[in-house]
């Protein structure tokens, strides 16, 4: 049976989940073809447990973890609320095909309308076909103020 939950990172078993999910993330091409550094894999779950404005929604079929979304609260300056970043998003390769990302995505908007968010971000590389498929299905779009100027593109600068 299927349970999806916010995670008490507190809980070890939790906190060992969002770690094994994360890294199994990480190792696919989607996720860079490389495992967590040691000290990430370490560190993450007491980190995100510290920070306020994030917390994980974790799917267990029975005690094996299938699934996470990790967010992070920011704030939109134009509706003066806050916001939901999807940060992550990751479903085991055996659990995929069956619904369980559109599960995982409702549970985290019902969390966001509880706080007051007026939306949800997230990111997506371009050519990760199946994610993008499914983000349109669960109705995000390209961001853009103005036709004019465009959609809006997501940068990084590393420090």
């Amino acid at each position: 049976m299927m349970k999806i939950f916010e995670a008490d990172l507190s809980d070890p078993e939790h906190a060992n989940a969002v770690v094994f999910l994360l890294n199994s993330y990480a190792h696919s091409p989607e996720g860079g073809g490389k495992p967590l550094p040691e000290d990430v894999r370490y560190n993450l779950a007491g980190t995100l447990h510290g920070r306020p404005d994030t917390f994980v929604v974790l799917a267990f079929e029975n005690e094996t973890p299938a699934g996470l979304v990790i967010c992070i609260e920011g704030f939109s300056t134009f509706s003066c609320k806050p916001l939901l970043n999807i940060h992550d998003v990751f479903v085991a390769s055996g659990y995929r095909g069956q619904g369980l990302a559109r599960q995982l995505f409702d549970h985290v908007e019902t969390i966001a309308k509880a706080r007051g968010c007026c939306k949800l971000t997230l990111e997506v590389l371009e050519g990760n076909e199946r994610a993008r498929a499914a983000y349109s299905k669960f109705g995000f779009s390209g961001y853009e103020l103005d036709p004019e100027m465009g959609q809006a593109l997501f940068w990084e600068k590393k420090l």
